[in-house]
């Protein structure tokens, strides 16, 4: 089912927005920041909808207090000084291997794209998944990045307190130190001790706004 246009913010006991960087060269470590806020513009053609999404910084949590404190201080993310993580969206694209979700997107004056029967549209346009690349910039230390978020759309619904909501997941990467974040140590063994690469995990549901 389709998401009706609309502003959606996402759902604080429904999300997770999460990293994986490498240590040592050999082994992930996963983490995740609590608290973060995000708001999503679907727009008539889901392909002009925008995403602003503000992370605060102090809410790190790698389930490890040394390293959080650690990637807390002035090596890293410097919470004291940069407060907020920040991302912005610039542009939706369907991705080319994608199943054709946004071929609704020519349909979406026809009144059976929105909820009720959709018995007669093509099935690309009732498929409950697809993916598509958010185009961004994002800002980490007051350094601000292109980056493309490869998202998938898990679906819509109404949830069972009336409220319409939708699901998706997302990953992205990039390099820390095109963000100010360098710190690292050189292993005796060749490499370094944190990977250069991030990895972002973010998973949730956004709910419409009344």
């Amino acid at each position: 089912m389709i998401p009706d246009p609309g502003v959606y913010t996402l759902d604080e006991a429904h999300k997770r927005i999460g990293f994986v960087a490498q240590h040592m060269m050999v082994s992930p470590i996963r983490g995740e920041f609590a608290q973060g806020n995000a708001s999503i513009l679907v727009a008539e053609d889901p392909l002009q909808s925008q995403v602003s999404a503000t992370i605060r910084a102090d809410s790190i949590n790698t389930h490890n207090p040394e390293r959080d404190t650690h990637l807390s201080s002035a090596d890293f993310l410097d919470v004291e000084r940069y407060k907020t993580l920040e991302f912005r969206s610039t542009g939706i694209t369907r991705e080319a291997d994608s199943d054709p979700i946004f071929q609704w997107a020519r349909l979406r004056n026809n009144p059976l794209a929105r909820r009720g029967s959709q018995a007669d549209l093509p099935p690309a346009a009732t498929r409950a998944a697809g993916r598509f690349v958010v185009s961004g910039l994002l800002t980490i230390k007051d350094v601000t990045r292109p980056i493309n978020l490869h998202m998938e759309f898990g679906g819509a619904r109404r949830d069972p307190y009336g409220r319409d909501i939708f699901g998706f997941s997302a990953t992205a990467e990039f390099e820390r130190e095109d963000y100010g974040l360098v710190w690292n140590v050189l292993l005796e063994s060749g490499g370094v001790l944190v990977g250069k690469k991030v990895r972002i995990e973010i998973a949730g549901e956004a709910i419409r706004e009344s």
